[in-house]
Formats: C-alpha cells, structure tokens, sequence
C-alpha cells in the first residue's frame, strides 16, 4: 500500500512519498501549490527518476517574472535602484510580498513557459477561474508546455487562489489519491 503521509511543506510546495510495487524503489508525488508550483515542476525537471506524478494547484510558472515586466520602465527601474519590489497581496498582514531585485533576477534564469518543459510523468493542474493573483490560463500553458501526455487541467469555476474551499479540498485530496491507484495498478 502506498505512503499517503504528506511529509514536507515549503513555499507552498508539499511533496508525498508513493512506494510503487512494494520494492524499496520509490518515487514522489509532488504537489505544488502558486510558487511552490513552480518550484514543483524545477523538481520534476531536475530528478525525473523520483517524480512518479505533480499535482499542481494555481501553478504560478513564471508569474514573478512576468509581473515585473508588466510594470512600467519607470516602475522597474526604481525597484532595481531600491533593491527590493513590493508585491502587494491580500494574502498577509503587511499587504505586501517583499522580493528582492536579485531574486527576481534570478527568477528570470528559471523560466518555464518559453520552451518545452522537459516532464513526462502524469500531470494534474487545478486552477480556479476567479484566481485574483495568477491566471488560469498559466495553468493551460503548463499543460500545453510540458512533455507528458498524461495531463489534465482542472479548472473550478468559484475557486479563489488558495482553492481552500471545503470542496476544492476535496478534489485536491480525490486527484491525489486518483494518482496513487493509478501509479499503484501499473506498478
């Protein structure tokens, strides 16, 4: 029987350990929620042979970057001269996301969406269409990037960025465990 025990959390990004077989073998089932989906699919890139699946939740791939560029030159300049952007959300107490110039500079080495996205294991996207922070269609373009021909994008029509409505939970919880039974019966 497959591990369920989500044992790790970080930027938004869980990860679960999934035993395929019964041997000492195991792979992850990554799920990454906004940045930490993100970092979800880098980890997927970096070590294929131990990502069995991704579960992504308002998948935020390149979203930092893109939001930068977004502003206007007089904006993006005076950040850089400051060293440090203030990304206003609802989701503190502060009302703000304090990211350094540096860090955006290097986000922009990590770039996702301009090529193919080098990831073959089975893919589950989650999104919900009144995501005042990251669009869905981010989610779409993963889905469209990424090489696997195992994906599926799930849009909720009420859901927010968190998706922490009772119901998403749900469907969080239901595609994860969907994952585990079908990376169990091929084992």
């Amino acid at each position: 029987m497959p591990n369920r025990i989500i044992n790790t959390r970080s930027c938004g990004a869980y990860s679960g350990k999934i035993s395929i077989g019964g041997d000492s073998s195991s792979a992850w089932i990554l799920v990454g929620s906004s940045m930490g989906g993100w970092l979800m699919l880098h980890a997927a890139i970096a070590r294929p042979d131990k990502v069995a699946a991704l579960v992504g939740v308002a998948v935020a791939a390149d979203h930092v970057v893109t939001t930068f560029k977004r502003l206007p030159i007089e904006a993006q300049k005076e950040i850089e001269e400051k060293g440090e952007w203030k990304y206003q959300t609802k989701h503190n107490e502060e009302g703000y996301y304090s990211l350094t110039y540096d860090f955006i500079r290097e986000a922009e080495n990590h770039c996702v969406l301009n090529s193919p996205i080098p990831v073959t294991c089975p893919i589950r996207l989650i999104h919900g269409m009144k995501d005042g922070d990251v669009p869905w269609e981010i989610s779409v373009q993963v889905a469209d990037r990424v090489l696997s021909k195992d994906v599926d994008v799930i849009l909720r029509k009420i859901g927010q960025h968190r998706m922490s409505d009772k119901e998403d939970t749900k469907l969080l919880v239901n595609t994860v465990d969907d994952l585990i039974d079908k990376l169990s019966t091929v084992a």
